[in-house]
């Protein structure tokens, strides 16, 4: 692929490249909508990611392409303004991060020509925005030199999408993609960011990776109605608990407190929240003692959850779930990422890979009208340079 797509950066920039980068997307085993709920996440970093080719400007412009909207052309940012721009699009990602590590003091002192190529579906909740994030945060520290640790420039990503673009998102995304090593998961602890790493052995079974192809617009969706929802819960609760997170609570301390909260969908939400947070608890010891049963029902649970508590799947979800959930041999399945569309991932026996494809895709084509996308999910490292 790597020849190839310096041919197209030669084609593009008129010369060719220097250096060459990757950075993966990731999925959520489980643990979803906890991160910002102060709760653990088990993410990975997967082979599915986006490339960048750079290569050095005397000037101080950056012009950046992306092979997977030829159409945009190339759109050139200049060093002297960094300020977002709907007009931008894709692009405003990166100068975010350029934005913001000029302002923490790095020197950037030149231009970039940058070759985007992503094998991410867009839309597919695999996140390409926090690929997109670290990947220009990686090609700016090697480029130019800087001194940056890994961890500062997941946190930067973080900010980007929050102060920059406007999606109050939590650290997860960034931090998988950032942090990511092959055939290893990762417990996260949203609140303090200790982590375990954690061999994702999941024996002759794998992960599928299911694509409703509904796309999922993160800004304009419901993803800041839940976080504010989870936030109103958390201060009625702290009327009378002394709590700076929702996933500070276990269930049961929730369920003898939850007549704080005044309205019964704020209550759904929270418990959420908290219940999603020990099932992944949970989740990362069974994977460790080799129980993939108790892992799959997980899953499923974890689905039933943001179904009827916290109400993010919606029916193209709920259909790929249900249908992979019936396939003999399959151990669980659940939505994956923000939900409202994008991705859901099934643990599915490796020699039954065909026949799930076959039988899930099917239903899902007859149920929803328009045909689903399947692919194998390999746990990658996460962002670099490639030799």
């Amino acid at each position: 692929m790597l020849t190839q797509l310096k041919k197209q950066f030669e084609t593009v920039f008129k010369k060719e490249s220097e250096n060459y980068y990757f950075s993966p997307g990731r999925i959520n085993l489980i643990g979803e909508h906890t991160d910002y709920n102060g709760g653990n996440v088990f993410p990975s970093a997967i082979t599915i990611g986006t490339y960048g080719l750079v290569s050095k400007r005397e000037d101080r412009t950056f012009n950046f392409y992306s092979d997977n909207f030829p159409n945009k052309g190339v759109i050139s940012v200049e060093l002297t303004n960094l300020e977002f721009d709907e007009k931008d699009d894709w692009t405003n990602y990166s100068k975010g991060v350029i934005k913001f590590l000029k302002e923490s003091g790095y020197e950037i002192n030149h231009g970039l020509d940058v070759f985007f190529f992503g094998t991410i579906p867009n839309g597919a909740g695999l996140s390409s925005s926090a690929s997109i994030e670290l990947l220009m945060g990686v090609i700016l520290r090697d480029e130019f030199n800087l001194e940056v640790e890994m961890i500062d420039l997941v946190k930067l990503g973080k900010k980007v999408e929050n102060e920059f673009i406007g999606v109050n998102s939590g650290i997860m995304d960034q931090f998988a993609i950032g942090m990511g090593k092959k055939n290893q998961a990762m417990l996260l602890n949203t609140n303090t960011l200790d982590y375990e790493l954690v061999s994702a052995n999941f024996l002759d079974n794998v992960i599928v990776i299911m694509n409703t192809n509904k796309r999922r617009e993160l800004a304009d969706s419901k993803y800041n109605e839940r976080r504010a929802e989870c936030e109103s819960a958390l201060k009625q609760l702290q009327t009378k608990i002394d709590i700076n997170e929702l996933c500070e609570l276990d269930l049961v301390t929730f369920e003898a407190n939850k007549h704080l909260i005044d309205n019964p969908i704020l209550i759904k939400r929270a418990k959420h929240a908290i219940s999603e947070n020990e099932r992944t608890l949970i989740a990362k010891e069974a994977l460790v003692a080799g129980d993939l049963t108790k892992f799959g029902l997980l899953l499923n649970a974890s689905h039933k959850s943001l179904k009827e508590d916290y109400e993010v799947t919606g029916i193209e979800l709920d259909t790929l779930v249900e249908e992979a959930q019936k396939v003999e041999g399959v151990f669980g399945a659940r939505m994956t990422g923000a939900g409202f569309g994008g991705c859901g991932i099934a643990l599915v026996p490796q020699n039954k890979v065909e026949l799930f494809i076959e039988q899930v895709g099917k239903a899902y084509l007859s149920k929803i009208g328009y045909e689903a996308d399947f692919y194998e999910a390999k746990i990658d490292d996460g962002t670099r340079q490639l030799s």
